[in-house]
């Protein structure tokens, strides 16, 4: 869709040209009036959210828009030089949050000092970068008071399944203390390319990250690059063309396991998760130089392949008019919702969270639809 095309459409869904801005901090939590639904995507509304940082060595002798631009990067440079000669530059900034795939976050167990949610795909865990409200944390708090929630566990943005929050610091701190102390397992299921084996199959190959590329590659076990990881998969169903398969994480660095361990080592099996745009392919990915992740410039450039995103989404997830939000004259991304990258759809991984446990404790949730394969002819 082209940017006059997309301005028409949000004028004729009354977007309001104010000024009542809110500016959002600690103190005003995300709200439900926070969020704007359109086709299947859940946006955030812009706002001002001030900035705190601490003053770094790094900072001597630079003038206030090499600062800004330097540190602050999701502006170009000229906004910045424009914002000194008006007067304008503060620690602060009007956030547009990335969007998300409009589902709820459904509960699964309210106990007194746990909570469990499904958590859909593509969401954010808590707040990071540029997500804030557009969380799970942010939409618990939003839509259903939970606050605060402390997350146990790690589960990557575009990974679905079971996320378990202590309700309390001392709760969180004891599952710290089990996952540290290798007391807890993990169980995921993933949807594979090709006919997966019928055995068992433990994968022993180390995970070595490369920074330029983004994403990570399977080294031999005793070769000296990355780090030593054991992944041990099963196949559950196949239909010939593709598979599905229990992911069990047996060793690996305690936030590499279960997410990109998975996905590395399915790679490295010949059997990588079929709609994993990063792993799929051996072709370098092209990330661009406004930051953007890999899994994104992926997703961006894999034209040959089609989009992942179940169509269930759109169907059951409630569409959504808003009132308007208010634009910045100033801000580069207005009068979108989304800032500037992230206008194209977005998709999950076909990788879900089943189930935790640990010494005298189990929590699971239930399959995703995609689980289910359709019979080849």
């Amino acid at each position: 869709m082209n940017k006059r095309k997309r301005e028409e459409e949000e004028e004729e869904e009354g977007i309001r040209m104010g000024t009542d801005i809110v500016w959002q901090t600690p103190a005003n939590p995300p709200h439900p009036h926070d969020y704007i639904f359109r086709n299947g995507i859940r946006y955030v509304k812009p706002y001002y959210f001030e900035f705190i940082a601490h003053v770094k060595n790094r900072w001597a002798g630079k003038t206030i828009v090499d600062l800004f631009a330097q540190e602050f990067k999701g502006r170009p440079y000229e906004y910045y030089v424009s914002a000194v000669k008006c007067g304008r530059i503060q620690v602060d900034g009007f956030r547009h949050e990335p969007p998300v795939m409009a589902c709820e976050v459904p509960i699964l167990q309210k106990e007194l000092d746990v909570l469990t949610v499904c958590k859909p795909a593509s969401v954010p865990v808590h707040p990071c970068g540029q997500y804030r409200k557009n969380t799970v944390v942010g939409i618990l708090q939003a839509e259903h008071g939970l606050a605060p929630v402390f997350p146990v566990h790690r589960l990557d943005r575009l990974v679905s399944g079971l996320l378990i929050l202590a309700r309390n610091a001392s709760k969180a701190d004891i599952f710290r203390q089990q996952i540290e102390g290798g007391l807890v397992r993990k169980k995921y299921i993933a949807r594979v390319v090709g006919e997966f084996p019928k055995d068992e199959l433990v994968v022993d190959a180390n995970i070595d990250y490369n920074a330029r590329e983004g994403r990570s590659t399977a080294e031999v076990r005793d070769s000296a690059k990355g780090k030593a990881a054991s992944t041990k998969f099963t196949r559950i169903s196949s239909n010939g063309a593709q598979s599905i398969v229990l992911c069990e994480p047996i060793t690996g660095r305690t936030h590499q396991v279960g997410n990109y361990q998975i996905r590395v080592h399915l790679k490295h099996s010949g059997h990588p998760i079929a709609n994993d745009m990063l792993y799929i392919s051996d072709e370098t990915v092209n990330r661009s130089s406004k930051g953007s992740s890999a899994d994104r410039s992926a997703c961006t450039s894999a034209t040959a392949l089609t989009s992942s995103i179940e169509e269930k989404v759109v169907n059951d997830c409630e569409e959504k008019s808003n009132v308007g939000f208010s634009i910045d004259p100033m801000c580069t991304n207005c009068p979108n919702l989304a800032p500037k990258g992230y206008d194209t759809d977005e998709e999950g991984l076909w990788l879900h969270c089943i189930q935790y446990s640990g010494p005298d404790w189990t929590y699971e949730c239930p399959y995703p639809d995609w689980a289910k394969l359709t019979q080849t002819i």
